[in-house]
C-alpha cells in the first residue's frame, strides 16, 4: 500500500564514480529540474534526484490548491494521484481540449512532450501526487522496433485515465524511489521500458506505429544466457545495465528482460540482486571492509539503505549478521 503518513522529503544523493554516472548527465537534471519548474509551490516528498536512472524520473509532491505554471514540456509527463481528494479538482486546458477532472486516489493525466497547456488549476489540496517524467530517447529507442520511426508527441493529451497497468507501473517506480534495491537501475530500466511501449501502442494517434519483432533472434540460447550470466557474476561489483546486459546477450532491450526471465525463471533485477545480497553476505563474513563500503560494492547509494535491503532478505541487520558469523 502506498501510505502518505508521516511522508517526508526522500532524495538520494548515492556516492558514484565519475564512471558511473548516466551517459547523458544533463538530460537527467533536465528531468528533475522540469518538476521544480512547472510545481514551484508544490512541496517535494520524494525524488529520484540522485539514483543514476537513465531517461526516467520521478518526483511526488503536496498540491496546494491554485494555478500551475505552464512550461511546454520536453519529456512525457504521467501523472498518478497517489493520495488525492474525493471533491478536489484538476482543470486542464489545451487549445480546444478543456479537462476536469477530480483527483480521486489513482487518477491518472498524460501530458506528451511539446503539448502546450495555456492553463492549470487545482481547486484543493493534493497531499501525494506522483510525477512520472520520460525522456525522449526512450522513445526513440523504440523505433527500431516499429514499422516507422516513433513520435512521442502522437500520444494522447488525457485526463483521468483507467489504465491498471500504468498504475501499478507508476506505483512500482514509486517503491523503488522510496526503498531503494541494489539492482534497481534495470528494474527501472525494465519499466520504463514497458510504460513507453504501452503508451505507444495504446495512446497513440498515429494507428500506423506498430512495434514489430527484432529481426534477430529474440531467444536465449545457453551459449548467450552462458555469456549473459559470466559478465553478471564478474562485474557484480559494478553498474551493470540492462543496455549493457542486452549488448552481450545481442538482443534488443525491449525483449532482453523477457527473454532472461524465460531462461532463468527470475526478471534480471530479482536475479542481480538476489546475486548482490549473497555477495554482501560472503564479504560480511569473509572481509574487514566496512558497512559502508559493502553497501558501495553491493551498488546501494548509502549504509542506511543497505541495511534496509539486506534485512528484508536476510531477516537481521548486516551487523548483526557479521557479528553472529563470527561467534
Amino acid at each position: 500500500m502506498l501510505d502518505p503518513a508521516g511522508a517526508r522529503v526522500q532524495i538520494a544523493k548515492g556516492r558514484r564514480d565519475a564512471a558511473d554516472e548516466p551517459e547523458d548527465e544533463d538530460q537527467m537534471t533536465r528531468l528533475e529540474a522540469f518538476g521544480d519548474r512547472k510545481f514551484p509551490a508544490a512541496e517535494l516528498i520524494l525524488s529520484s534526484e540522485g539514483r543514476g536512472w537513465d531517461g526516467i524520473g520521478t518526483q511526488v509532491r503536496r498540491h496546494p490548491a491554485g494555478e500551475i505554471p505552464v512550461p511546454v514540456p520536453d519529456q512525457m509527463e504521467v501523472t498518478l494521484a497517489i493520495a488525492g481528494s474525493q471533491t478536489g479538482r484538476v482543470e486542464r486546458r489545451s487549445g480546444s481540449a478543456f479537462q476536469n477532472t477530480t483527483a480521486r486516489p489513482g487518477t491518472l493525466w498524460f501530458c506528451p512532450i511539446g503539448v502546450t497547456e495555456d492553463s492549470i488549476r487545482i481547486t484543493e489540496t493534493l497531499p501525494m501526487v506522483q510525477h512520472v517524467f520520460l525522456a525522449k530517447s526512450q522513445f526513440d529507442s523504440l523505433s527500431e522496433l516499429s514499422s516507422r520511426s516513433l513520435s512521442p508527441a502522437s500520444i494522447a493529451y488525457l485526463a483521468d485515465v483507467n489504465d491498471e497497468l500504468v498504475r501499478q507501473i507508476c506505483q512500482r517506480i514509486y517503491r523503488e524511489a522510496q526503498e531503494e534495491t541494489s539492482s534497481g537501475k534495470i528494474l527501472i530500466d525494465c519499466l520504463a521500458q514497458s510504460l513507453v511501449a504501452h503508451l505507444v501502442s495504446d495512446y497513440s494517434h498515429d494507428s500506423r506505429i506498430h512495434l514489430g519483432p527484432d529481426s534477430g533472434p529474440s531467444k536465449l540460447d545457453d551459449a548467450r544466457l552462458r555469456r549473459v550470466l559470466d559478465y553478471i557474476y564478474g562485474n557484480i561489483d559494478q553498474d551493470l545495465s540492462l543496455s549493457k546486459l542486452s549488448e552481450v546477450a545481442c538482443l534488443s532491450k525491449h525483449h532482453f528482460a523477457r527473454a532472461f526471465r524465460e531462461a532463468t525463471g527470475t526478471p534480471p533485477y530479482r536475479f542481480i540482486s538476489e546475486r548482490r545480497l549473497d555477495h554482501a553476505l560472503n564479504l560480511l563474513k569473509d572481509s574487514r571492509l566496512s558497512l559502508a563500503e559493502i553497501a558501495y560494492i553491493c551498488r546501494f547509494s548509502s549504509q542506511a539503505t543497505f541495511t534496509r535491503a539486506f534485512r528484508r532478505h536476510v531477516g537481521t541487520s548486516p551487523g548483526e549478521y557479521r557479528h553472529l558469523s563470527r561467534t
